[in-house]
């Protein structure tokens, strides 16, 4: 290592980037399947930041006391610890859960940063990594180990108990909030959407062609990193969205606003086309066959479809069914709704029922295990199938009375997302 000049009294120290470089190689030989990642990253000078942070573009900010003050085991373990939030998308995945769950505030941001710690920190240090002192790991938070940052986020909040905490700012790589001291989008260095899924890919692809040099946590990531699970919370909206805004859906006539074209028609006044809110008819599937816990899911998902209708309750209406259609419901409170069955399955009655209702719905969402028969024909309007996942421990297909018996997949012409899968993320 090349020796430097001492800084003269008063002045800054510099980065020691001999001493930093040093700590990222022992980080990538101690830790080779990360080193695609390790040297991806740039390094950005910052006297604003505590010791190391991460943004979204795979920029590393570094504090030059931090260094200096650092051996150069421990800031290997800071390399490894800042690289493993980028690789785990912590940044998307904050932003999703802040949408998800109404998180906006300063301190929310803090909880993630702390939970993704958790999530990292479970078993990143032995092995050649020295652990610095105070880093954050769910045993110090009282918290079980192998978990994710959005398990660990429901499970703990800010107290006496995390105000001696170090690396409590990690930057927006790890909970998505931009940084004052970002460089942002246009700065210089940053990695791209498809360059950092490359570099992603590479590490992935690391892990499991040397199956057993990676903790289970690395393993199970690269397992999922390019296969994740579906996020179906996410599609289901989206799904029930694109139904609503279809052509023909939600719309009507109105005088109010007089159409433009009735210029060309002397002595006519024409309506105007308007969009309105969506009128949604949800079937819930009560039969045997459906358990209590698939039941108390399809309730929690009414409660989203509202939400992705823009909020208004008075225009989703809900209609339990087995072999026969219940009372059809409209929604005030998702846990009021009165949940009737438990017989065979049918829900072609639930879509006569809902179809026949005046006003007419707009759009059709059926929660169901898919054990039923299904119209022959299209309904009037679009429709969403939830699919609750069958599957038992052993990953297999479950059904109460057949255990051969392979339910009729859902119709060509409806939109259908599974329910019940876990979401992406280690």
């Amino acid at each position: 290592m090349t020796p430097r000049t001492p800084a003269t009294p008063g002045t800054p120290a510099a980065l020691d980037l001999d001493k930093l470089f040093a700590a990222r190689l022992h980080a990538a030989r101690v830790r080779p399947y990360l080193a695609t990642a390790l040297f991806a990253l740039h390094t950005v000078e910052s006297r604003r930041v505590p010791t190391m942070a991460v943004d979204r573009h795979w920029r590393c900010y570094v504090s030059p006391a931090f260094v200096t003050a650092t051996p150069v085991e421990e800031l290997a373990g800071v390399w490894v610890h800042e690289v493993s939030h980028l690789l785990r998308d912590h940044h998307g995945r904050g932003d999703r859960v802040a949408r998800e769950r109404g998180l906006t505030g300063p301190g929310d941001r803090l909880r993630m940063n702390i939970a993704a710690d958790c999530e990292i920190n479970d078993d990143v240090f032995g092995e050649g990594l020295a652990r610095p002192e105070g880093a954050v790991d769910p045993e110090s938070m009282g918290l079980h180990d192998g978990e994710l940052m959005e398990d660990y986020l429901r499970q703990f909040r800010l107290g006496p108990h995390t105000r001696e905490l170090v690396w409590l700012d990690c930057g927006s790589g790890a909970d998505g909030l931009e940084r004052e001291w970002d460089l942002g989008p246009d700065g210089a260095h940053g990695l791209s959407a498809q360059e950092q899924d490359m570099v992603r890919f590479r590490v992935a692809e690391g892990i499991k062609g040397h199956p057993g040099s990676a903790p289970g946590g690395w393993q199970r990531w690269a397992e999922e990193a390019f296969h994740p699970p579906q996020a179906w919370r996410e599609l289901l909206g989206a799904a029930v969205r694109s139904a609503a805004s279809g052509s023909g859906a939600g719309q009507d006539y109105t005088y109010g606003r007089p159409s433009r074209r009735s210029a060309g028609v002397p002595g006519a006044v024409l309506p105007s086309l308007r969009r309105r809110p969506p009128r949604v008819s949800v079937i819930i599937d009560t039969s045997g066959s459906v358990s209590d816990t698939e039941l108390g899911s399809a309730l929690l998902e009414v409660a989203s479809i509202s939400r992705a209708v823009g909020g208004r309750r008075d225009l989703v209406s809900v209609l339990s069914c087995d072999a026969a259609a219940g009372v059809v419901h409209p929604l005030c409170r998702a846990e009021g709704i009165p949940l009737t069955g438990g017989g065979g399955t049918d829900l072609r009655s639930g879509f006569a029922k809902a179809v026949g209702s005046r006003p007419r719905p707009d759009v059709i969402v059926v929660l169901t295990d898919g054990q039923t028969p299904w119209p022959d024909t299209r309904p009037g309007c679009r429709t969403v199938v939830g699919l609750f996942s069958r599957q038992d421990s052993h990953g297999s297909s479950w059904s109460e009375d057949d255990p051969d018996y392979v339910p009729d997949t859902p119709p060509d012409w409806a939109r259908t997302v599974v329910i019940g899968s876990a979401p992406g993320g280690r």
